[in-house]
């Protein structure tokens, strides 16, 4: 009898769970909107520019226009593990944009991942960085994007793999995974290290690629910064640890933030989009700002450069293929050539950029204050396996402290 009693209170629980759990789904999704009407935002010109400067700090454009379409239209396809992720069109265009959001719709996806429709969002929109912006930089990135040019532009279809094109996961999925807060990577306590950890957290949204992710594609928060590759090309650490590992000081990376070029270094691949599109266009005390907080209020001493001698296979094809714009000793042309001595791909622990690098080469690039640099030819072609390995590993050995650790078959994963 008390077995009985037992197993029907335990039933009636479960049914109350999940009748609240089914409850709450249907709210959200009943809170939803479609239709209404075309919003009209009226904001002074101090906060249209405030809202613009804020969307260029949060990288809005890398995201959300696509190569050759409408700026902020969407439609670029972003790869996970679960398929492909489209960005969509933000333009205040009623039937594919934002134009029937109102400012607490647009709060909303910010911080809480919930379109206006109440459909959940994938964490390719990155709220949950978002989440900690304010209020009222929310509102100024509405009201500025609000005032361009609508784009009536589709938005095409996301492509996940059955389960994860279930939206309604993600209201389990934000369960686990949604936090307020991000943890500090640093140390620090001043007003630019605070602003600095607001910059790079919140609106930069550094961890989405520079934090390692688990499983189920969510930031694994005991690693933040500590580098991460999605695909072929990594996102490096950018700990105070693994940048002054590198070489990098307050004075470098504030420079590399600003122009994408300093030194030996130079912004390639995704983050030349982000120096374009994004930290190029910030006050100088707010980039300040970004390199007390990602180096801390004491930034660690630099690793001293380290000049090994390498292997001879891998010396005669940097002589042949490299040494004619780089050099034999590694040091580059002057804002034309970057120099391999001390670059910082080179110091990298995880060797995949530079062999990405050898394997591809890099377009001509194009950088802030009139900068530029040629392109670089891929090797691909020139180099089998073994070679682009013992060309990889002289690199690594001769001008970036590292071991030569570099194989063959890893060379042969990446092309």
């Amino acid at each position: 009898m008390r077995v009985r009693r037992l197993l029907r209170f335990a039933a009636i629980g479960a049914a109350v769970v999940v009748l609240a759990l089914a409850g709450f789904v249907a709210a959200r999704l009943l809170g939803g909107k479609t239709g209404g009407l075309m919003q009209v935002v009226k904001a002074s010109p101090e906060v249209v520019a405030r809202g613009k400067y804020l969307a260029e700090a949060a990288d809005c454009a890398a995201c959300h226009s696509a190569p050759g379409g409408a700026p902020f239209a969407g439609g670029l396809g972003m790869a996970s593990g679960f398929g492909t992720i489209y960005a969509t069109n933000i333009t205040p265009d009623p039937d594919n944009g934002i134009g029937r959001w109102t400012a607490d719709d647009f709060w909303r996806a910010l911080h809480d991942g919930v379109r206006r429709d109440g459909q959940q969002l994938y964490p390719a929109m990155p709220y949950t960085s978002y989440r900690g912006m304010t209020r009222a930089d929310s509102d100024a990135i509405y009201a500025w994007l609000m005032q361009l040019r609508p784009m009536k532009v589709a938005n095409k279809q996301t492509a996940l793999d059955f389960p994860y094109n279930i939206r309604l996961g993600m209201l389990g999925w934000n369960l686990l995974f949604l936090t307020d807060s991000l943890p500090a990577t640093s140390q620090g306590s001043g007003s630019a290290w605070q602003r600095g950890r607001y910059l790079v957290d919140v609106l930069g949204h550094c961890g989405e690629c520079h934090t390692p992710r688990g499983l189920l594609g969510e930031m694994e928060l005991s690693r933040s910064l500590t580098g991460f590759a999605l695909g072929r090309v990594a996102a490096p650490d950018i700990t105070p640890a693994g940048l002054a590992s590198r070489g990098w000081t307050p004075a470098s990376l504030g420079t590399y933030l600003g122009r994408g070029i300093a030194g030996p270094n130079s912004a390639f691949a995704d983050m030349h989009q982000v120096v374009v599109l994004s930290t190029r266009n910030l006050a100088s005390d707010d980039i300040a700002a970004m390199t007390s907080y990602l180096l801390g209020d004491k930034p660690p001493a630099p690793t001293v450069e380290t000049v090994g001698e390498g292997n001879p296979a891998g010396r005669t094809s940097y002589v042949a293929l490299c040494a004619g714009c780089h050099g034999l000793d590694g040091k580059g042309i002057p804002n034309t050539i970057v120099a391999l001595r001390n670059n910082s791909t080179l110091r990298l622990a995880d060797p995949r950029n530079l062999i990405v690098a050898t394997l591809d080469g890099i377009g001509p690039q194009n950088f802030p204050h009139r900068m530029s640099l040629p392109g670089m030819p891929g090797f691909a072609d020139k180099l089998s396996d073994e070679q682009a390995a013992a060309l990889v590993n002289y690199l690594r050995v001769a001008w970036g402290g590292q071991k030569p650790d570099v194989t063959a078959a890893t060379v042969r994963a990446l092309r």
